[in-house]
């Protein structure tokens, strides 16, 4: 039996565990390259990755780059005012167009000097003087784009039906996450497997054991509450103790438990986030191979009811807890390669129940081929 066909069973396996008993996978599920290639077929080309949030291109012209598996992208707002995902390939050899962020006029190959508009459509290739040019034929590819809550999707698979996750917009609905301006993006290559992200920001077993003195005291562990999951998505919340100081009010429909936790979400496959009264925090993860990944994140904030002090000092906070976990997860990618890295238990519903909806999901995709949209169990 093949090492994919085995983890591939395993996995059935351990999605199929009654309720009470769940298990972890083992570690070959995170570093086995050829799973990785496995799944990038069966699960990453065919879901919805977040690029970013619309207003980091506030005016035409404006745009960042991004890049899903093999993809080069463009992420830019056209003169109509449509923010569109491009392919960053030049239709004539196939040079990158763009890098980094900024705002131009016009993309212009590196290459040999072709043209084209903000929205992707060839304006100049000099000195084309064969017969089967055409201009039309030269636009650069449009790639399948969703917008939700001031986020960005795209999909690979130009078929892929938007998503739609109707109880995590009720979770979030007062919190007018839409609205919440961008106040810092960073990016930086981590050395570990996707999913060892996706599952370590979505768990609050390990909140008071690797972040003592950054979120201990005001998500504790023991506040942890899991939250609604569907077939694309779960959350949890992780709760305040009632004698900390208020961070901020929000917006004007949020109730005072809303206001007293962060409700933490993940849109499968590969967005994590944190939503709080006033601040919004989004990480976009982009697999690289089995143990590397590209780590963008976003911070935002409701209005202007957060100072520039305290803005700074959220960002250094953030800035040391993604520090804490990385430290974690590079440490864990070496330990997992070990033959004795083998399924595990995992903790109560509220502590990694977010966990096992992510197994679950995974499953059905690997035996369908494709994103489900079925509920969790």
């Amino acid at each position: 039996m093949t090492d994919v066909a085995e983890i591939s069973r395993t996995l059935q396996e351990l999605a199929a565990l009654p309720a009470d008993r769940p298990m972890g996978m083992p570690g070959r599920f995170y570093t086995d390259p050829k799973w990785f290639e496995h799944e990038s077929a069966n699960v990453l080309r065919q879901g919805w990755h977040c690029l970013g949030r619309v207003d980091e291109v506030p005016e035409p012209g404006d745009f960042f780059t991004a890049q899903v598996l093999n993809e080069p992208m463009i992420i830019v707002r056209g003169d109509d005012d449509q923010v569109r995902v491009l392919a960053n390939v030049c239709r004539h050899r196939g040079m990158p167009l763009a890098e980094g962020r900024g705002n131009v006029k016009r993309f212009v190959c590196t290459y040999h000097a072709w043209a084209y508009g903000r929205d992707g459509g060839l304006l100049r290739a000099a000195r084309m003087e064969n017969a089967g040019f055409k201009t039309d034929n030269c636009r650069l590819y449009g790639f399948n784009t969703q917008f939700w809550n001031g986020f960005i999707y795209v999909n690979l698979d130009d078929q892929a039906a938007p998503f739609e996750h109707p109880e995590l917009d009720t979770l979030l609905s007062a919190y007018e996450t839409e609205t919440f301006r961008i106040v810092h993006v960073a990016e930086e290559n981590w050395h570990t497997n996707w999913k060892c992200l996706v599952e370590n920001f979505m768990e609050g077993y390990h909140l008071s054991v690797v972040h003592p003195k950054t979120l201990h005291d005001y998500t504790p562990t023991g506040l942890a509450r899991k939250g609604p999951a569907g077939g694309g998505f779960t959350s949890y919340c992780a709760n305040y103790p009632q004698d900390i100081p208020s961070r901020g009010m929000g917006a004007p429909g949020l109730n005072e438990t809303e206001q007293m936790r962060s409700t933490l979400f993940s849109i499968f496959p590969t967005q994590v986030a944190s939503q709080a009264a006033t601040l919004l925090v989004s990480i976009s993860i982009f697999p690289l191979g089995a143990d590397l990944i590209r780590v963008k994140w976003t911070m935002s904030t409701y209005g202007d009811q957060l100072d520039d002090e305290t803005i700074q000092g959220r960002i250094k906070l953030w800035e040391e807890v993604n520090r804490e976990d990385r430290e974690k997860l590079e440490k864990m990618q070496v330990a997992l390669k070990s033959k004795h890295a083998q399924a595990g238990p995992l903790a109560a519903d509220d502590y990694e129940g977010t966990i096992r909806d992510f197994q679950i999901w995974l499953a059905q995709m690997e035996a369908a081929g494709g994103p489900q949209v079925e509920a969790a169990e």
